[in-house]
């Protein structure tokens, strides 16, 4: 009798387990999705072909476009900073290692301008300093975020 009721009740919590697990995952799964959604658009704000083009303004001295630049940078990360307890380790790391790689690339590019630079001279450095590069670590992290959201599927 005791094997037949300890029997009923572990197949009782299996199968509550299970139910459990798929509410759980009918929640967690959205919010994951957003997440590397979020984390995707991060990125592609951040690219320098696109923040560039956005924030450009030739009136702009290439110090004070420098600055605005960062500040962008890090306005977007802190605003997206939250979705990392969804992500992996391993992409939350590779966003982070695109975002310093931005921010490197602004700072490699501004420390040639003078006083006499404007927006468009930095900008103009910046992609030089961008095709100079071997790799492009945005690109890196959006085909990691890609292909661990599709091993999901």
């Amino acid at each position: 009798m005791y094997l037949v009721t300890r029997s009923f009740l572990q197949k009782d919590f299996d199968r509550q387990l299970v139910a459990l697990k798929s509410k759980n995952s009918e929640t967690v799964l959205p919010l994951r999705l957003q997440a590397y959604e979020r984390m995707a658009l991060f990125l592609e704000r951040i690219s320098p072909n696109n923040m560039l083009i956005r924030l450009a303004d030739p009136t702009m001295n290439a110090a004070v476009f420098q600055q605005r630049l960062l500040q962008e940078i890090r306005d977007e990360f802190h605003h997206n900073h939250s979705q990392q307890i969804y992500m992996s380790d391993e992409a939350w790391l590779m966003v982070r290692n695109a975002m310093n790689a931005t921010i490197a690339l602004v700072q490699v590019a501004s420390e040639k301008m003078g006083p006499e630079h404007n927006a468009v001279d930095l900008s103009s450095a910046i992609f030089n300093e961008q095709l100079e590069q071997k790799e492009d670590q945005i690109g890196i992290a959006l085909s990691f975020i890609k292909n661990e959201i599709r091993q999901s599927f």
